[in-house]
């Protein structure tokens, strides 16, 4: 025998015995993904295809001018669908689009109740049509409709009241800048055009506002008339171009 066969043999004694060795590793590897497949299988069944994890319950929060029973009727969530399956999504563009609903979340609390949080639109003003009070939010949206003028609410005078008419929008507008100590003594705005705005204060006082636009600067000049005694007397103040003053 050669030499060089002698070392070959010597060398293939040396080897170690890898298949034997490796066969437990695979049927490890195995074993694992098997038993992932198996936890991820059950999981999916809970969630999906089980009666587990379904809607029980549909609650209702934030809501106070839509009765929380057509809130919930227009959200469409059929008791005993999966929670995994809710389009959460589509609830909510179902639900914001009644009349007195701004905004809207959904929101799953495991195992079974489905909450919906609503943001209302806030009326802002009043106009009158058909016998009935029409209440409007900031951007003319009617929000409700009464049988008799709620208090608290200054009427809006427009041609044609509505979110896409421009004297609306800036009657809103003024009434939405104006502060607390204005708004609380406004009973009526009323607006002819988007430059044309007038405010008319429960004092008996008429202010003529003009366009939207300068808020401050004539919020500043008509408190500085009013803190004055003659100020208190006059029937006009015209603000509408705050650097020349006209009262009556």
């Amino acid at each position: 025998m050669t030499e060089a066969q002698t070392d070959r043999r010597a060398a293939r004694r040396e080897e170690p015995a890898g298949d034997g060795r490796g066969r437990p590793n695979r049927w490890k590897a195995i074993f694992v993904t098997l038993l992932v497949a198996g936890v991820l299988g059950l999981v999916a069944w809970v969630l999906l295809g089980s009666r587990l994890l379904v809607v029980r319950h549909v609650e209702v929060t934030g809501a106070d001018l839509a009765p929380r029973d057509r809130i919930a009727a227009a959200a469409e969530i059929p008791v005993g669908t999966p929670m995994a399956r809710l389009r959460t999504g589509a609830i909510r563009e179902r639900v914001e689009r009644l009349r007195e609903v701004e905004s809207a979340e959904i929101e799953r609390h495991w195992p079974g109740t489905v909450r919906i949080v609503v943001r209302e639109r806030v009326p802002v003003a009043v106009f009158a049509r058909g016998g009935r009070y029409h209440l409007l939010d900031r951007y003319g949206v009617t929000v409700a409709d009464r049988g008799s003028r709620p208090p608290g609410l200054p009427v809006l005078t427009v041609a044609s009241p509505g979110p896409s008419d421009t004297a609306t929008r800036a009657a809103l507008t003024v009434l939405s800048e104006l502060p607390e100590r204005l708004s609380g003594g406004l009973a009526e705005v009323e607006a002819t055009g988007p430059e044309a705005v007038t405010l008319y204060m429960k004092d008996g006082q008429t202010v003529v506002w003009g366009a939207a636009e300068r808020a401050g600067e004539k919020i500043r000049l008509l408190d500085a008339v009013r803190r004055t005694v003659a100020g208190r007397a006059l029937r006009t103040v015209d603000i509408s171009s705050p650097e020349v003053l006209k009262t009556k």
